[in-house]
């Protein structure tokens, strides 16, 4: 049920993604559709998920969950430009400025993070302008300064320090870079209901960093052919990788952990998180 329903999800966003760009120059909006092309859209069903169980349209929320995925490619085609990680390949395919070049990798980048935002304000989205402003800041926090950004700044400074992070700076780097994004995806469902969003929060901020600390276990024992990059990098590079920090087996068993936490959280909830839970259970159980 949960593949068939993440398939299901992924569909849903390229479609939309595409009724969004049709009217746009296919020299921008080709390297768009191809950032986008191939994910996961693990962010996108959180959003879906997160709607249903607080009542909120369907038609609405894959509007959100194409802005958090639209969000998300961004931030991984400027992680692959040659300033940043170098990385020639994502999901199995040539990272865009490998495919183009890197002032094309740039303004990608740019364009689906403007994207992102001209969804959230559209009236397609929501007809109340108090949601639409509580979507884009919610957003804006996850993706800026203080969230996705800084994790990703404190991230490269780390690679600078002459002693490795310890495992509480770790948390908190990768609670910004990768969690936030998460997290925020997680709250759309009560923003948009106008309810309290404490429980959803606390779940998303357990399943974020059970979500990086998996990614850590995939970078040393993954298929390439399934995780569709790199493999090995980080750990061979000596970075603060939550194995390095915990071992192979500590992080298996804190990621689990962490897992059990986030499906205690939600169970306050009478019904309708048998997508959450799933979504929680792939997170330690998925090989890319």
């Amino acid at each position: 049920m949960f593949f068939s329903e993440l398939e299901d999800t992924q569909k849903r966003v390229e479609f939309t993604l595409r009724e969004e760009l049709s009217g746009f120059n296919q020299v921008i909006a080709e390297p768009m559709l191809y950032a986008c092309k191939g994910g996961k859209c693990f962010r996108a069903f959180l959003v879906l998920q997160s709607a249903r169980l607080h009542g909120v349209s369907s038609k609405e929320a894959i509007r959100v969950a194409t802005a958090v995925e639209a969000i998300h490619a961004y931030s991984l085609v400027h992680d692959d430009l040659p300033c940043m990680d170098d990385d020639k390949l994502r999901r199995g395919h040539p990272t865009v400025h490998v495919k183009w070049n890197e002032a094309t990798a740039v303004l990608t980048g740019d364009a689906l993070q403007a994207l992102a935002f001209e969804v959230l304000a559209s009236k397609n989205t929501s007809n109340d302008p108090e949601i639409c402003l509580s979507l884009i800041r919610e957003l804006s926090i996850a993706i800026g300064a203080t969230g996705m950004i800084l994790g990703q700044m404190l991230d490269i400074e780390a690679e600078k320090a002459n002693e490795p992070l310890d495992y509480e700076s770790v948390v908190g780097l990768q609670m910004k870079k990768t969690g936030a994004l998460i997290e925020c995806s997680a709250k759309v469902g009560p923003i948009m209901a106008k309810e309290d969003s404490t429980s959803m929060s606390k779940y998303a901020r357990l399943l974020g960093l059970a979500y990086q600390i998996t990614d850590d276990i995939l970078d040393v024992e993954g298929e390439f052919e399934r995780v569709g990059k790199k493999l090995n990098k980080d750990f061979k590079a000596g970075k603060a990788t939550f194995v390095n920090l915990l071992g192979l087996e500590g992080a298996k068993l804190r990621a689990s952990v962490l897992i059990e936490e986030a499906i205690d959280t939600i169970s306050s909830y009478p019904n309708g998180t048998e997508g959450l839970k799933a979504a929680a259970q792939f997170v330690i159980s998925r090989d890319l």
